[in-house]
């Protein structure tokens, strides 16, 4: 390793394209808009990667449509909390990890370790999705496949060195094709309209069934991303606004707007997975269904056309190469945040790889036979697990006047994000409890 490798000064959140992207002074609110908008799609990336296929189709197989209800009470929490990390952002200048510097010593290194083992569960899940992708396209074995996704961290430098809407660009057009794609599936697909909208309708059975609430809580652990709330209090600070009270009220607006529009995107992608799964493989008695490329092996003979299957992997492996390369932008604003560690991004990106590759070969060459299917889920779980120790820091942050300044939680808003904080917490101990007791 070199001298030159690291730089131990205070510096800005992404430093590198801190401020980079320009937003016209007194221009129409449409193209203010679209100067502000982007960073809401990286974030809606971490909503639909292939952990959230897992589930989805598991939960879809298994139980129909009721899990509908799950992913829309996920999506409106979600969106809750990522207006609370662009907040944080932009009213205090630091992202989520640095804020969390502000604690003690060892809680600040016990909150570090956490979001490196939620970095990592993230990564294990986006590098298995894209190598079943490229298995499933052109017959690629897995192992490698897994390799060949370390290309991303190429990518990334390259995009960024050109500037930070490029990267953007790329996000948002692979969106495109994921959105795409199942808006085709669900045709094909033809679900039940009654049956459906019936789904979105909390059930008590969530409860009394351990298997349901495994997959609800791997759902809710898929769609509310802990990974999504350090990077979105990052990389909204890309945009060069005003930084005074009225350019920040001005950045806060917009960029909420750009997140409710880019995560109802992600609502609907997650919801058209579960839906195709429940139309096609629930209700044709194949409820056993929890792995992708059994689902994909299974859409040709039961929609009777190739298209459905060639069309569900190309979205995956969009799906995976968006996650991975959000994952590893994440990994580099986690490690200099907690930390104050300024590394080379070439480094922190290899590393960041290495961390996701090293497990993910793992697992295929060593428990392939568990399911890759069943580690995709239990990735889930363990992010799920991971939620508390991002949002209940973002919460109090932002309920903080000394922090916040005028931009402090409302009332109404720090008591709904606390009441969403403790839910979060209940029900991952009641989640842990079942794994080893129930």
């Amino acid at each position: 390793m070199t001298a030159g490798a690291f730089i131990e000064e205070e510096q800005k959140s992404l430093s590198e394209v801190h401020s980079s992207v320009p937003v016209p002074a007194g221009a129409s609110f449409l193209r203010k808009l679209l100067a502000f908008s982007g960073p809401g799609y990286l974030v809606a990336v971490g909503y639909m990667d292939p952990g959230n296929w897992a589930t989805d189709l598991s939960g879809g197989a298994k139980f129909g449509y009721s899990l509908l209800f799950v992913i829309l009470i996920s999506n409106i929490v979600a969106i809750l909390l990522q207006h609370l990390a662009l907040k944080l952002g932009i009213a205090t200048g630091k992202d989520l990890a640095q804020a969390c510097r502000d604690y003690p010593k060892p809680v600040r290194i016990g909150l570090w370790v956490m979001a490196e083992i939620m970095i990592i569960a993230c990564d294990l899940a986006e590098v298995i999705g894209s190598a079943i992708a490229l298995n499933l396209l052109f017959h690629i074995p897995l192992a490698i496949g897994v390799v060949i996704t370390a290309a991303d961290v190429l990518l990334i430098l390259m995009l960024q060195k050109k500037g930070f809407r490029y990267l953007e660009a790329l996000i948002i057009a692979l969106i495109g094709t994921i959105v795409v794609a199942f808006g085709l599936e669900l045709i094909l697909s033809r679900p039940e309209i009654a049956s459906l909208l019936a789904g979105f309708i909390p059930t008590a059975a969530i409860f009394s069934d351990k298997e349901m609430l495994y997959i609800a809580l791997g759902i809710i652990g898929a769609t509310v991303m802990p990974h999504n709330l350090f990077l979105h209090s990052s990389v909204v600070q890309t945009r060069a606004f005003v930084r005074d009270l009225a350019g920040k009220k001005e950045a806060v607006k917009f960029a909420t707007i750009d997140t409710v529009i880019a995560l109802m995107g992600a609502f609907f992608v997650n919801a058209a997975i579960l839906i195709m799964s429940a139309s096609v493989f629930h209700f044709s008695g194949h409820s056993d269904v929890a792995d992708i490329d059994k689902a994909y092996e299974l859409l040709t003979p039961l929609l009777g056309t190739s298209l459905a299957s060639i069309v569900f992997a190309l979205a995956l492996l969009a799906s995976g190469q968006n996650s991975t390369l959000t994952g590893t932008l994440t990994g580099q604003i986690i490690m200099e945040g907690f930390l104050n560690l300024k590394m080379r991004a070439w480094l922190r990106r290899i590393i960041t790889r290495l961390l996701a590759i090293i497990p993910a070969l793992a697992v295929i060459l060593f428990f392939q036979d568990f399911g890759v299917g069943k580690l995709l889920i239990l990735s889930q779980v363990v992010l799920s697990i991971q939620l508390p120790f991002a949002v209940v820091p973002l919460v109090m942050f932002t309920s903080n006047k000394k922090e916040m300044g005028s931009f402090v939680n409302r009332l109404w808003l720090k008591v709904t994000a606390y009441v969403i904080a403790l839910c979060i917490v209940v029900l991952n101990m009641w989640l842990i409890y079942n794994l080893f007791f129930g």
